[in-house]
């Protein structure tokens, strides 16, 4: 699709990176699931036609202001609104599930949808312990289970080899691209062995980021899939006409941040004035954390942050989250980024 240049501190132009959409569907104080499905839809064409590159969003379990449990549905409903624009997980957690029913998901997703399905993948459960019992009645496991769940379902998107019992009905010879997501170092070192394109959260867990890239980078492995490392990063922009306008619809976010932190995950809460009286020095020394990855406020104050962020990380993509309450807005704000960070074609 459409790249944004990053350029350093000297003005020269560095390389390319590719802006894209990390969707939680989030259901707002006072609606409800269909009406999140919805927006996301309508939020997905949008996006399109801005020229974002992906569009993906993730698998969370009993949270209430989250509207995609069910990943691989939401990917479908997604995909089949848009023409273009590749859709995704991110991810989806695969200890959650065998590895053949994900293959069969996502190969159903690409046969309806081809060359257009991403399947990110990350090894935390999306929930707490009691709803990772619910979903899978067992939580035994070793180190060693992810890997190999990565690499077994890797096998089940290639041709069959010679004395295969179990096939993926559709996903046998798809190929489908297979991401590795992370908020820590571990995430890093399998992208980097398995020869994996690496997705790192820092939109909400920025200490580990700039560690992490440069593990993964140093110590990658070509593959089939993959010749060279690939690095997308997590943000949160929040873009309005102003910098105070743009504060004050951050606040939602900042506030479900601050609400799922204290054990009382919820619906995205409307903005409030002045959050920052609101809240306990720590919490506040929490969220000056999480400004690493983000950017908030004008078209100006975005396109600088997000060219300062580009030059620091040397991403090769950014993948942005905008947990904003009105719907409008968050169009809004989407739309502001890519005005000041996607160049138009000619």
């Amino acid at each position: 699709m459409f790249p944004v240049e990053r350029i350093n501190t000297t003005g020269d132009t560095l390389t390319m990176a590719l802006l894209s959409v990390l969707d939680l569907s989030p259901i707002t104080q006072g609606s409800h699931a269909g009406q999140a499905l919805r927006n996301s839809l309508d939020l997905a064409r949008r996006a399109e036609n801005l020229g974002y590159n992906r569009y993906w969003v993730a698998e969370h379990h009993n949270m209430a202001g989250i509207a995609s449990a069910a990943t691989a549905v939401v990917i479908g409903h997604i995909a089949g609104g848009t023409k273009v624009i590749r859709v995704g997980s991110g991810g989806i957690m695969l200890p959650n599930h065998a590895p053949l029913i994900i293959a069969e998901q996502f190969g159903t997703l690409e046969s309806l949808y081809p060359g257009r399905i991403d399947l990110g993948l990350g090894r935390a459960p999306g929930t707490d312990q009691f709803t990772a019992y619910a979903l899978r009645r067992n939580l035994a496991g070793d180190v060693d289970q992810f890997p190999r769940d990565v690499q077994e379902l890797q096998s089940y998107f290639g041709p069959n080899q010679s004395g295969q019992r179990v096939t993926a009905v559709p996903g046998n010879g798809l190929e489908v691209p297979i991401w590795m997501l992370g908020s820590s170092l571990y995430g890093a070192q399998l992208a980097a062995a398995l020869g994996l394109p690496y997705a790192f959260a820092s939109h909400f867990a920025p200490a580990a980021m700039m560690q992490a890239i440069e593990i993964y980078r140093q110590r990658f492995e070509p593959s089939a899939q993959l010749a060279e490392p690939y690095v997308m990063l997590g943000c949160n922009v929040c873009a309005a006409e102003t910098d105070d306008e743009a504060w004050l619809l951050r606040s939602s976010a900042l506030q479900s941040t601050l609400n799922l932190r204290r054990g009382q995950p919820g619906p995205l809460p409307p903005p409030v004035e002045n959050l920052e009286s609101r809240i306990s020095p720590h919490e506040k020394m929490m969220l000056d954390e999480l400004q690493t990855a983000s950017m908030v406020g004008s078209p100006e104050t975005v396109h600088r942050e997000l060219e300062a962020f580009i030059a620091l990380t040397a991403a090769d993509e950014l993948i942005i989250s905008a947990q904003i309450y009105d719907h409008s807005a968050r169009c809004r704000s989407y739309k502001i980024t890519a005005d000041v960070a996607i160049p138009k074609a000619a």
